[in-house]
């Protein structure tokens, strides 16, 4: 009798979801996208998280405006020099400083009708991404990391939160999920990676496809230099009330009353502000943050 042992181990045998050749093949590309949606979309609502404050900036920014990298707790990108000095220490410090604002008093530690809102979530690696992961930790509160998987060594920082560190391949995708729950934006300064952060979210809103969030750039004189909106104004290339759509502040509080002041909500019974120039606490409903 004649055995089926070729048959048994042919690569067409598999079944289709436990075959690793067929689901990375190109035929496949659109299911993979599919499942980088769908896999953290259900660990965020099963986390019942509706909202985030999204944090980019530079993966260089080290603490204390080291220049040693390894100080930081995911490694940089290949051939990235930490940029050190006091103005970077003080980047990665307020950094940290805000996320803490944002996770005491923005509705990430204490749910609100069993949903917890204004959750910070970075890109999950080091720098900047690092301290505002960090800052959440430091109050005990949860963060999410959407890091990226690059044809170099990467990996996540220590300080997200473990169950909400996701890994992507797709940008295109990864950028999605830091827009769906978006109830605000702050941008440190970064480079390329921040920049096309940064514009991709300004687009959004700038064409309505994504409803209208604060968008904060810290560090003003940073942001002033390396974006001249007058530039592209006088070029027609954008209109007169794009520049609008970007606040700028140069500390912690008051980015956080930034977007206060823009109309970020949240749950009734927290302190918005400790003296700041914060308005009187928002409600937040239980549909908010869907997309």
């Amino acid at each position: 009798m004649a055995d089926n042992d070729l048959q048994m181990e042919s690569p067409s045998y598999r079944l289709s979801a436990l075959d690793p050749d067929f689901l990375l093949g190109d035929s496949m590309r659109g299911v993979r996208f599919l499942l980088e949606y769908a896999k953290p979309e259900e660990v965020l609502r099963e986390k019942r998280i509706r909202s985030t404050i999204v944090v980019f900036g530079s993966a260089r920014i080290l603490p204390g405006g080291s220049a040693d990298p390894d100080v930081a707790t995911a490694p940089l990108p290949p051939e990235a020099e930490p940029v050190p000095g006091a103005r970077s220490a003080r980047w990665y410090s307020e950094a940290r400083r805000f996320a803490r604002i944002v996770s005491e008093r923005g509705g990430a530690l204490t749910p609100a009708d069993g949903y917890r809102d204004n959750v910070i979530a970075t890109g999950g690696g080091p720098g900047i991404m690092e301290a505002a992961n960090r800052g959440a930790a430091d109050v005990g509160a949860p963060s999410i990391g959407f890091n990226i998987q690059l044809p170099h060594e990467q990996g996540p920082n220590a300080y997200s939160t473990p169950d909400l560190t996701f890994q992507f391949h797709y940008f295109a995708m990864r950028k999605m999920h830091f827009a769906m729950r978006a109830a605000g934006l702050v941008a440190f300064p970064g480079g390329f990676g921040t920049l096309d952060e940064l514009f991709e979210v300004l687009a959004l809103v700038q064409t309505g496809k994504m409803r209208r969030v604060p968008i904060v750039c810290f560090d003003s004189h940073y942001w002033k230099e390396v974006i001249n909106m007058q530039a592209l104004i006088g070029a027609g290339m954008i209109s007169e009330f794009d520049p609008g759509l970007l606040d700028f502040a140069d500390d912690a509080e008051e980015a956080w009353n930034i977007l206060i002041d823009r109309g970020l909500r949240v749950p009734a019974d927290l302190p918005v502000a400790a003296g700041g120039r914060g308005e009187p606490p928002r409600t937040v409903r239980a549909d908010d943050g869907s997309p």
